[in-house]
């Protein structure tokens, strides 16, 4: 028996459905882990090393998976075709090397893009390895949003009273639209 992790517990009735009794589909119901809200999660004068951790629900998830996957053959991570849901298996994969609940099993990862019988039966004929790159993505991702946020937040906190969050993309986004404001105030209009 192969262990299926999915995002979604509705994803994993579905696709278990599909596989029959050789597999055992879990969900992890998302992100497993995340770098806490504190100073030091991500140091950039450490090549960039983060801190992650484990919330207790998904601590739970993932110690069921690791329970699972000491009984079975292999570990198949069929989690979401796109850089978060590829985050989500890396999460998953380095916790359960962490719990050395892997031992030499095998671990294939397998992506489709409908929840249709015939197109999960064909990504579980043509798993891969975690795309690395993807994951590389989401980490520089999440720590830009880290160190940005952690960084200027505080800062806007303080001179805006109310103000909950400066996030990656909303500073880039704010700084576009005040410096489009002020050339519309410098705008001096001219006969054409």
């Amino acid at each position: 028996m192969d262990v299926v992790v999915v995002e979604s517990p509705a994803k994993a009735k579905t696709i278990n459905k599909y596989l029959g009794k050789n597999y055992k589909v879990l969900a992890s119901f998302g992100h497993v882990r995340d770098l806490p809200a504190k100073d030091g999660s991500v140091r950039p004068d450490e090549d960039f090393a983060m801190s992650w951790s484990v919330d207790t629900a998904s601590g739970k998830r993932l110690a069921d998976i690791a329970k699972a996957v000491k009984d079975a053959d292999g570990l198949i991570l069929a989690t979401d075709p796109d850089r978060e849901g590829e985050a989500i298996s890396w999460h998953v994969l380095e916790v359960l090397k962490q719990k050395r609940a892997l031992k030499d099993k095998p671990v294939s990862r397998v992506v489709f893009n409908a929840i249709t019988k015939a197109s999960v039966l064909d990504a579980m004929a043509n798993p891969r390895q975690i795309d690395a790159p993807l994951v590389d993505a989401y980490l520089a991702r999440r720590a830009l949003d880290y160190l940005v946020g952690f960084t200027l937040s505080p800062v806007l906190w303080r001179k805006l009273p109310g103000a909950r969050s400066a996030g990656r993309v909303q500073s880039v986004a704010l700084r576009l639209v005040c410096d489009r404001e002020s050339e519309i105030e410098r705008f001096i209009r001219e006969e054409y």
